[in-house]
């Protein structure tokens, strides 16, 4: 055995599920020790997409997501994917050869890239220690919810090993079944937390993150406090079908949404940051309201919308404690306010003029009608652009691990991967990917990917023959736009190329090919290619813009 088998084999037997990657000579060793240890090898078309497969998987399976990747520009293609990783806080592993020779046409400083994006790198620099490495690595990714890069050398890889490599080193063992540490709560700080949750008269309880695994904890203190239920956009479903589920808080607001949250005398952040777009720069906390942030990371208590009381410790511990504290009061519910969230909670509650004409369809329209074709059951993955609104906001999800959202760093072209990774999460469900043209054009190769693996996924472009958020941005104001439009592309014959089924979308009744292949076998993945309207910029851009 030689080390690159050794590290391969170890990392299988930390328990790793999948992994994701583009295989050249320099991984070539160490993706075969990954099969070999019973790890399921998803084969990407290009690095980005691996490495954007991995992040999702990771969110939406709560395993450890691992990426293999060539040295030198088998790294550099997937940082994008990378950076959103590590941004997210996601844990996952990149194996990536190195070339060490500086005459290498290979050779950079892998570690700085990484060190520049914001992953931990580290380095298997001997045999004896290639098995504590990956531990290390491992660890790194699981406790502290970091992307690691693990870089392997190619003179180190082709070194012998003597010795097991397929044992789970005992200090990771116990990291395995779950993602994440859980850290109990300061008792003075629950028992503050709970004096102001028994004062409050109109509490709000907003989930990121950090609280995707703690809706039965949330929805008992909810309860007993009287206080409303939000979300940040990724934790998107996490107590839908509770009645005082308000669904997302910030620029995917509904205008009830918006309304309850702006009247709150108390915010309460359950492992969320309360960043810009769950705030809307901050106008959805009311100037006289108290904000508290219970968090992992005592840093996340003054970012953002500063927190008058930090608590830190794991969400479900905090909320569990808390139940103990608080006595039962009516707070902001009440049986009318109840019957507002039914009747206004949801966007398709909102009244619009429909726009659809002319060979296009209204995005609202179209995401209105998606949502009541496909199944229920499913996994909704969004890329990011002008259009990236219509999906989150209108076509709805069962629960928290129906909607994955790789915005941290705010790159097109991530979704058709995302959705691949979630897929392969989750195959109970039905993936759906929702893209604009301009990321969809730049992530397609992956639609290989989606035809091979016989993924019965339904992708939906919303093409309006532009980077739309330049469009409304800039246009308004007499530039010229000839940079950011493109002529018509016929995406339907492209997918239909690479082994699709696809229908193209210009109005309301054209969804009926939709409803077709759901009806169908459902054998090969579907593209819907939607001409939607472009007369209108999104509003929820209009807030990214500010933040630029």
């Amino acid at each position: 055995m030689i080390v690159a088998e050794a590290v391969g084999r170890a990392l299988a037997a930390c328990g790793v599920g999948a992994a994701f990657g583009v295989v050249g000579s320099g991984n070539f060793h160490v993706t075969n020790a990954l099969v070999a240890g019973g790890v399921r090898f998803v084969a990407a078309r290009h690095e980005g997409g691996a490495a954007t497969m991995a992040d999702a998987y990771a969110r939406m399976s709560g395993r450890v997501g691992v990426v293999s990747v060539h040295q030198g520009p088998g790294l550099t293609n997937a940082l994008t994917g990378l950076t959103e990783a590590a941004k997210s806080r996601t844990p996952l592993i990149v194996l990536a050869g190195e070339a060490t020779e500086a005459q290498s046409n290979f050779h950079i400083d892998q570690a700085a890239l990484a060190t520049a994006v914001g992953a931990v790198a580290m380095r298997v620099t001997s045999a004896e220690e290639a098995v504590s490495r990956v531990a290390e690595a491992y660890r790194v990714a699981v406790e502290e919810r970091r992307t690691v890069l693990l870089n392997l050398p190619l003179d180190v890889q082709a070194a012998p090993f003597e010795g097991p490599a397929d044992v789970m080193p005992p200090a990771i063992a116990s990291a395995v079944p779950s993602v994440g540490p859980s850290v109990g709560p300061s008792v003075v700080e629950v028992g503050e937390l709970a004096r102001l949750l028994g004062a409050a008269e109109r509490p709000v309880f907003i989930a990121g993150r950090g609280a995707r695994h703690a809706r039965r904890e949330l929805e008992e203190l909810a309860d007993l406090a009287g206080a409303l239920l939000a979300t940040s956009a990724v934790a998107k479903g996490l107590f839908r079908g509770s009645p005082w589920d308000l669904d997302v808080s910030g620029g995917f607001a509904t205008p009830l949404a918006a309304e309850l949250i702006r009247g709150a005398d108390l915010v309460v952040a359950w492992g969320c940051a309360l960043n810009m777009w769950t705030t809307r720069h901050g106008t959805l906390v009311s100037p006289g309201a108290k904000v508290v942030k219970v968090d992992l990371d005592p840093a996340a208590f003054k970012t953002h919308v500063p927190a008058d009381l930090g608590v830190a410790g794991d969400v479900a511990r905090v909320a569990e404690a808390l139940a103990a504290e608080v006595a039962p009061r009516p707070g902001y519910r009440s049986p009318e306010l109840a019957a507002r969230v039914r009747a206004e909670g949801r966007w398709r509650d909102v009244p619009y003029e429909d726009e659809s004409g002319g060979g296009r369809i209204d995005p609202r329209t179209l995401s209105i009608g998606l949502d009541d074709l496909l199944p229920r059951e499913r996994i909704v993955a969004i890329d990011s652009g002008n259009f990236m609104g219509y999906p989150s906001m209108f076509v709805d999800v069962p629960d928290e691990g129906g909607f994955c959202f790789t915005q941290a760093f705010q790159s097109i072209g991530l979704g058709l991967a995302t959705a691949i990774g979630a897929a392969i999460a989750r195959p109970d469900r039905l993936p759906v990917a929702a893209l604009g043209d301009g990321g969809a054009l730049m992530g397609i190769a992956e639609l290989e990917t989606v035809v091979r693996l016989g993924l019965p996924m339904v992708i939906v472009v919303y093409d309006d023959e532009a980077y739309g958020a330049e469009v409304h941005h800039f246009g308004p104001h007499g530039h010229p736009l000839g940079t950011v439009t493109f002529p018509p592309a016929g995406l339907a014959a492209i997918a239909r190329g690479y082994g699709c089924a696809a229908v193209t979308v210009g109005g309301p009744g054209d969804l009926a090919g939709v409803a077709e292949w759901v009806d169908g076998p459902r054998d090969r993945p579907l593209l819907v290619h939607a001409k939607v309207t472009a007369e209108h910029g999104s509003w929820w851009l209009e807030e990214a813009f500010k933040g630029h």
